[in-house]
């Protein structure tokens, strides 16, 4: 199996790719507005203790309390390897564990999702490149995946040896024929990590946070390079250099696989196809190679998956149609699972199969792609009804989450892309349009709160677009086109374009409503014509009211006007 790692860096975005034998399978993204908070620890005060949920919700300074489950808030002790509970706390309850006003350390386990808070644990895992320390535990392990018995003995017995005191140590993929003191250097250094969140947790008051794992970049150099990995492409000079930096520091041997992607016309993302990939990935219908297709709907109680047959006809019987169709929806069904991030209870709904091999044939295939999972999946079997159950740990939002809002023009029925998300595809595709065109500017229409975006505060975005293409591009919102939707309405000159561009010209007259006072100067006032603004001088005092105005002058992202008395 081929293995490549894409990273793509933009100025407000950074996005990792995974690529197995040339198709994504995993997708990753960073946006300054929506930072992650998974693996971070804090010191949090217990809000409230819940006896009849057996749980307590934590402040840890975040937007809404975490939730904290009895299982994870009794502190490690000496633990049997499946990570019991000792048998004197096994049947606490959270009311004998944790008291309203108490300060705690724990660390995020699952990210806030729509309403809900984060989900905490005091069980704190602080992973390193080769190891993972788990303060509390006298318990040492390796990594499944590594399956050379011998290899995983030696691993074994030089983490009991390197094991620090009050803390257990789990052996990573990474680890695979790394030396004693490569391994020595990666507990040092967790060790001594801990003992500064310790300090700081002794020193700082609740709600504080103690430490932040690291940036995406970083955190997949440190959890995904492993010599499987043929090659990491980097689309960023400066993001290149960095990660050479901290490969040359964690793994040195595997530096010569950092490759900088030096090809100005067409994007990384875009050689590779993951653009399209991830457009795919937001749709319900999935279609098979044979003409077959699964239909994949997300609910916040479960994910139910549909396989059906389609234009796929066969070649034998009906038996033979549907055992074939079945084992490449179940290989599929493996892939989307993981580039989807699709977590908890999930319902998969195959063609119906009357041979109880076939079926057997098809739960086996389905658990052989799941093994290649890094998240835990479980596959609990074929119900009387033939469904297949099955879960899988949950621990960030859904790709649909991600990059996609509730629709405001269906209440919630189905979904569009957020106005961060279309206004990056869209300056994507200007991007796109101007890299094969001749043409000086470029004139395209989209929804107002999308033309927002793509302007910026003060034209900012629109200039640093410019900048990107070297060419003039003006935005022109427009209520009737959709959330999602773009159109091209002029190439040519810069002359021509911007004739065609500006909503309003010096000296028109027209009548407005004021909607609010400028943000800066308080006087004048505000007034919009889908989404172009118009600078009102003296109207500041005049906020709901429909005022006769006449254009003064008219800018490309703006225009001043005054009011006709």
């Amino acid at each position: 199996m081929r293995k490549s790692i894409l990273i793509t860096v933009e100025p407000d975005e950074t996005r990792v790719a995974v690529l197995e034998d040339d198709r994504l399978v995993e997708v990753y993204h960073e946006r300054p507005s929506t930072q992650r908070v998974a693996g971070n620890i804090y010191k949090g005060r217990v809000e409230n203790v819940l006896p009849g949920m057996q749980a307590a919700f934590v402040n840890i300074g975040l937007e809404r309390n975490a939730f904290l489950y009895v299982a994870d808030a009794v502190p490690r002790g000496e633990e049997a390897e499946d990570d019991d509970l000792p048998d004197d706390l096994r049947h606490a309850s959270i009311a004998d564990v944790l008291h309203p006003g108490q300060e705690i350390i724990v660390q995020v386990a699952k990210e806030p999702t729509g309403t809900k808070g984060a989900r905490v644990t005091r069980r704190i895992t602080l992973p390193g490149r080769l190891l993972v320390l788990m303060p509390g535990v006298q318990y040492v392990g390796v990594s499944r995946r590594i399956h050379d018995e011998r290899e995983r003995q030696r691993l074994k017995q030089l983490a009991q040896r390197l094991q620090p005191p009050g803390a257990g140590l789990i052996v990573r993929t990474a680890a695979e024929g790394r030396s004693e003191a490569e391994l020595r250097s990666d507990v040092e250094y967790l060790t001594r990590l801990w003992a500064d969140i310790q300090r700081r947790a002794r020193r700082e008051r609740a709600p504080v946070l103690l430490y932040r794992d690291l940036g995406l970049v970083f955190r997949v150099v440190r959890d995904m390079l492993t010599p499987e990995v043929e090659r990491v492409l980097i689309d960023d000079p400066d993001e290149y250099h960095r990660v050479l930096e901290l490969v040359g520091a964690l793994a040195a041997p595997l530096r010569d696989r950092i490759q900088l992607y030096r090809d100005r016309e067409v994007g990384l993302f875009e050689q590779f196809g993951v653009n399209e990939e991830i457009e795919r990935a937001l749709k319900r219908r999935v279609w098979l190679k044979s003409g077959g297709y699964l239909v994949i709907d997300q609910t916040e109680a479960l994910t139910a998956i549909d396989v059906n047959t389609g234009k796929f006809v066969g070649s034998k019987d009906l038996a033979d149609t549907v055992f074939r169709t079945n084992m490449e929806a179940a290989a599929e069904i493996a892939r989307q699972l993981r580039l989807r991030d699709i977590g908890g209870i999930i319902v998969i709904d195959f063609i119906d199969m009357d041979d109880p091999a076939h079926r057997r044939r098809v739960v086996e295939e389905l658990e052989r792609h799941l093994a290649r999972d890094p998240t835990k999946a479980t596959v609990l079997g074929i119900t009387g009804l033939g469904l297949v159950e099955m879960t899988r740990k949950k621990g960030r939002r859904s790709l649909l989450e991600q990059l996609t809002r509730e629709c405001p023009y269906c209440d919630g029925r189905g979904r569009v892309l957020s106005e961060e998300s279309a206004a990056r595809r869209i300056r994507r595709e200007i991007q796109r349009i101007l890299r094969h065109a001749a043409s000086e500017a470029i004139l395209v229409e989209v929804h107002p709160s999308v033309a927002s975006l793509l302007i910026g505060a003060g034209g900012a975005n629109l200039r640093e677009l410019e900048r990107q293409t070297g060419r003039s591009v003006f935005i022109r919102g427009r209520e009737d086109v959709h959330l999602e939707g773009m159109n091209l309405v002029a190439l040519g000159s810069r002359a021509e374009v911007e004739r065609q561009a500006l909503p309003v010209h010096a000296g028109q007259r027209l009548e407005l409503e004021v909607e609010e006072r400028h943000a800066h100067n308080q006087q004048d006032g505000i007034a919009r014509i889908e989404g172009y603004v118009i600078d009102i001088q003296g109207a500041g005092d005049r906020v709901g009211q429909r005022v006769l105005v006449e254009i003064t002058r008219a800018h490309r992202t703006y225009a001043r006007a005054r009011v006709v008395s």
